[in-house]
């Protein structure tokens, strides 16, 4: 129980910086600002109450409250494995010491900016409803809004990914249609994962739950097979 809620507290406080970066980027208005607008749609996807989302609205709004800066970091876990750490930080010296010794205490090692990113592609992820949408038809509707892939997820969810470039313009593509994603988020997708045995899993991801664990992380993206 206490994990859950430890999970659920996380994915507040992420959510709550991503409001932040939103509102301080576009305005408090979510009709005139896709990027809160996004941020909005993926908190009511794990419950999070409206009254949480309202406050932290009007909190970005206010003079007192941290500037966010979304920072990426890379490196290794063990057995190889390469990880890339999306932050949203107010303190870069304290956000770049924590996670390098995350990664240290992890039997991984930090890198430097470009030595792992090159193994990913930068993707935008739409999860949709599968209720009254033809996968078939979809694509042929999405392919002139930057769609490079469609599939499923192991729940049944339709799974639309663009290029981080054309972000705006399937969002846009999908709101026009009607379509209101369950979530949409920017991923770094492995081109190519790596198998390893069940063991040597277990070091990788005991290294990714500390860098998870971190206040100023708000995604870890590895590939792992």
């Amino acid at each position: 129980m206490f994990a859950r809620y430890d999970r659920m507290a996380k994915q507040f406080s992420r959510v709550g910086k991503e409001i932040a970066i939103a509102v301080k980027k576009g305005g408090a208005d979510p009709t005139t600002n896709p990027m809160l607008r996004r941020v909005m749609q993926n908190a009511k996807s794990f419950n999070m109450p409206k009254d949480r989302i309202e406050s932290a609205i009007k909190n970005a709004l206010g003079k007192d409250t941290s500037n966010y800066d979304e920072v990426l970091y890379e490196g290794y876990a063990p057995h190889g494995i390469a990880v890339l750490v999306v932050t949203a930080t107010d303190n870069t010296t304290r956000t770049v010491a924590n996670v390098r010794s995350h990664f240290n205490k992890g039997g991984g090692s930090p890198g430097n900016s470009g030595s792992v990113s090159f193994l990913f592609k930068h993707l935008g992820t739409f999860k949709l409803k599968q209720e009254g949408l033809n996968m078939e038809e979809l694509e042929l509707e999405l392919i002139d809004y930057g769609l490079e892939e469609v599939g499923e997820d192991s729940e049944g969810n339709i799974i639309v990914r663009c290029a981080f470039t054309d972000f705006g313009n399937m969002m846009k593509a999908l709101e026009e249609k009607g379509i209101t994603p369950i979530s949409s988020e920017l991923e770094w997708i492995p081109m190519n994962t790596i198998q390893i045995t069940d063991e040597q899993a277990e070091d990788v991801f005991k290294c990714i739950e500390r860098l998870e664990g971190d206040d100023d992380v708000q995604h870890v993206f590895h590939n792992m097979g």
